[in-house]
């Protein structure tokens, strides 16, 4: 089965914690702190393998963790730093966030290897920490937590061209006539369940065509799998619409295109103004008896106008399908020649934390406790046996609002304050 999207669970690893040790040697009483530091987590990575074309290696692995940074050891010794984890996708993949939708990244155009979550830094050992007036510390640092996200992962196609259109109506022959691609072709409704790539060569020029799986009415609410073809089209640089424009299956041309284009426009409103040509195909089944009116004409009249160009095919023949490409290639040379790239909307720097959760509530008597992993975060890095770093400490419980949910539980001057395991005298 074709995988388009793909809901995945991405972590960094976290830095090894510092190491609490001293040196002890023979002749050397007191030889003072020597833990190490810890080792650095491993970086989460994107990297684009040109070998892929689906998302389907995620439907049965959803959670990718980079390895965890060593702790530190005895004299001095740093920690071993965390293997990096290589995530391979598809190129044209885009991530966003799971529960905002917002961009990630877009792994499309020069963008081919990304560090997407960066591993924890690691502790400092307690060799670190001591001073003239604090010889023995007897504290390290502990290692910096790794980042984590949810992300959905998109695959849009990239590719010059692509044709859309109803199902059956002669796509896949059509880019089989004309590219190096070859998908199944068959008489039956939704044979094509997957975007097919082809290169188109003409003289010393080419470009890339994709067959878009047929649309149907109502897809761009979700109807069959609309989102999923529809998707495609965005990346694509103009559009051919691929008609039956002989009514094999009774259906008129005209309201066939109408009913796409209005799928298209839903779906998302720049595509409606999207470079388009129309290839009216089936005209080998066509029969003049004389009375009706030409399709072609009839949808000439219409869209010509407009300045959408008509051309009569029969991609089960050839005939008319060279002067199509050529009408393609001139119409890839007015139109814009950059891909869609979809900026970054999220920050995961700025989110990483955010809802790390905190806890505040009252123990009993006059013991006020703060906990969670925000609270452990802060702390890992506050060395709270100096001056600065104690003063760090109680601006971050005030900026955090801490101290003020303790006061709505009852907090006054001499109580008792837990963090982390730590307690203190409050006072004003």
């Amino acid at each position: 089965m074709f995988a388009d999207t793909a809901r995945i669970f991405i972590k960094s690893g976290k830095g090894g914690n510092g190491h609490v040790s001293f040196r002890r040697e023979l002749y050397v009483p007191a030889g003072g702190p020597d833990g190490g530091d810890g080792g650095k987590g491993g970086d989460l990575i994107f990297e684009v393998d040109q070998g892929m074309n689906t998302l389907n290696d995620f439907r049965m692995k959803r959670k990718y963790a980079a390895q965890d940074g060593e702790e530190g050891g005895k004299k001095r010794c740093h920690g071993k730093n965390g293997k990096d984890l290589v995530v391979k996708v598809p190129y044209g993949t885009v991530v966003r966030e799971a529960k905002t939708g917002q961009v990630v990244t877009d792994m499309s155009g020069d963008n081919l290897r990304e560090v997407l979550l960066k591993g924890g830094r690691g502790g400092l050992g307690n060799m670190h920490f001591a001073t003239s007036t604090m010889q023995a510390p007897r504290f390290a640092q502990p290692g910096q937590p790794g980042q984590e996200l949810e992300v959905l992962l998109e695959l849009k196609v990239i590719a010059d061209v692509g044709l859309v259109g109803f199902p059956n109506v002669g796509k896949s022959t059509l880019i089989s006539m004309s590219s190096n691609a070859r998908p199944q072709i068959a008489n039956y409704h939704f044979t094509t369940i997957q975007p097919h790539l082809g290169v188109v060569q003409l003289d010393d020029r080419s470009f890339v065509m994709a067959d878009i799986p047929g649309l149907i009415e109502g897809a761009s609410e979700g109807a069959g799998l609309g989102h999923d073809f529809l998707r495609h089209i965005q990346r694509c640089r103009c559009l051919v619409h691929v008609v039956d424009a002989a009514g094999t299956e009774g259906r008129d041309p005209l309201e066939d295109i109408e009913k796409i284009n209005a799928e298209l426009k839903t779906f998302d409103e720049e595509l409606a103004s999207r470079p388009m040509i129309i290839a009216a195909n089936k005209m080998d089944a066509w029969f003049d008896d004389g009375e009706s009116e030409d399709p072609v004409e009839r949808i000439r009249k219409v869209y010509e106008p407009q300045g959408i160009k008509v051309y009569a095919v029969s991609a089960a023949t050839g005939e008319g399908v060279k002067e199509l490409l050529y009408a393609i290639l001139a119409l890839l040379d007015e139109s814009e020649p950059e891909t869609k790239i979809y900026e970054k909307e999220y920050d995961i720097a700025a989110h990483a934390y955010d809802e790390l959760p905190l806890s505040v509530y009252r123990e009993s008597g006059k013991v006020y406790v703060a906990e969670g992993p925000r609270i452990d975060r802060m702390l890992g890095y506050t060395n709270l046996e100096s001056e600065k770093g104690f003063n760090f400490f109680q601006n971050y419980m005030k900026e955090q609002g801490i101290i003020d949910e303790m006061k709505k539980l009852g907090l006054q001057e001499g109580d008792t304050v837990r963090v982390g395991g730590l307690e203190f005298e409050y006072y004003e």
